[in-house]
């Protein structure tokens, strides 16, 4: 799958060059539906680039995160990165603990949690659910 052109302008915008590391750590995100650690990442580029170091792939991923290109979360004390979801609609997700697989949940809870807080104001949230995914739960 070809970068696609936000991403690139994204990119440039903030003074970074699209390298051809880059640019094989964005498709490996964009061809993928779950999660990935830092290690999975690193497993998959190792395959093209055997001495690419730890710290340039966590340099990237973190600058990838600021940039609003990639989403961050944590699960088991792990990070985890997914590429950002390119929807014009407000989600969440929900996890698979085992496989990584993410699904996306078309309902906020976030109306519930603003009629508790009176006279505050919600910056940003979010919200996701972990748990066993159909496909998991059909292998045991």
């Amino acid at each position: 799958m070809v970068v696609q052109q936000h991403v690139i302008q994204r990119l440039k915008q903030n003074g970074y060059k699209l390298t051809e590391k880059r640019e094989k750590l964005l498709e490996l995100f964009s061809n993928e539906s779950k999660s990935l650690s830092a290690k999975d990442v690193q497993t998959e580029l190792k395959k093209a680039y055997p001495n690419i170091s730890q710290d340039t792939i966590y340099r990237n991923l973190h600058t990838f995160v600021e940039l609003n290109l990639l989403e961050e979360t944590e699960l088991k004390g792990e990070k985890l990165f997914r590429y950002k979801c390119d929807t014009s609609h407000h989600h969440h997700h929900f996890i698979c603990t085992n496989c990584g697989e993410t699904k996306a949940l078309e309902i906020c809870p976030l109306d519930f949690f603003e009629g508790q807080l009176p006279g505050c104001t919600i910056t940003d949230h979010r919200f996701e659910l972990f748990g066993i995914c159909d496909k998991c739960q059909s292998k045991k």
